[in-house]
């Protein structure tokens, strides 16, 4: 378990904004005066640039957290085809690195004053043969922030998220959720006015905020340095 102060960000699913909550958390952060490393252990689905593989979703988290560190370092591991790291590794004729996905983050721990984590899909999403999300963080000991998408179905998938957390290993711990509107608000989505209320009454991590669709500040006032210390 690391001792650094840290925050680990998960969603219910792929495609909820994970991306874009951990780079607004990291720029408010920023804005406060802190220096934020930004790590994500691996990522797929990445494209050449001038001959090089990149990362948006690593450079978007580097830009937001100030340019702070250097930003190889930010996603060590980069593959290009869409698929789990392990598989997209293979498909290059490769092996993922699965020592480096937990070594890769002392970079930042020993040069931040705190860490975002941002995990691939959910917390049971394969990062090996026999390793998932999940497995990164336990091993980090950050608190989770749980990302949803404010839609049909966020309730279920929350929820279930929650009781992964809950009854993987000894447990991980849940700082609170953060239900984010990816898409334009449907007319044909019901839902989307209820949801928060929803979760807030079902979910006993508290619902810290909400994201309105392309928002760039929190709905709430959410300490993120401070809650990155409770634990």
């Amino acid at each position: 378990m690391s001792k650094s102060r840290g925050l680990f960000i998960t969603g219910t699913d792929t495609e909820v904004g994970k991306t874009y909550v951990t780079a607004m958390i990291a720029r408010q952060l920023h804005e406060e005066g802190h220096s934020v490393g930004v790590y994500k252990p691996a990522a797929s689905g990445c494209h050449k640039e001038f001959g090089t593989l990149i990362s948006p979703d690593a450079v978007a988290l580097w830009d937001a957290a100030g340019n702070h560190g250097q930003l190889q370092y930010v996603c060590p591991q980069l593959f290009r085809a869409p698929l789990a790291p392990h598989l997209a590794a293979r498909a290059e004729g490769k092996e993922l690195d699965e020592q480096l996905l937990i070594d890769g983050i002392d970079y930042w721990t020993n040069n931040s004053e705190i860490v975002l984590v941002e995990g691939a899909g959910g917390l049971m999403s394969p990062m090996g043969d026999d390793l998932y999300v999940a497995d990164l963080a336990d091993q980090f000991g950050f608190l989770l922030i749980v990302v949803t998408k404010n839609v049909l179905g966020t309730i279920n998938q929350t929820i279930q998220t929650l009781i992964t957390a809950a009854t993987f290993r000894d447990g991980l711990d849940i700082a609170g959720i953060v239900l984010n509107q990816i898409s334009p608000p449907q007319n044909d989505d019901p839902s989307a006015a209820s949801n928060r209320r929803e979760l807030a009454n079902r979910c006993v991590p508290p619902l810290l905020a909400g994201v309105s669709w392309q928002a760039t500040r929190f709905d709430g006032d959410v300490n993120w340095f401070e809650l990155a210390g409770r634990r």
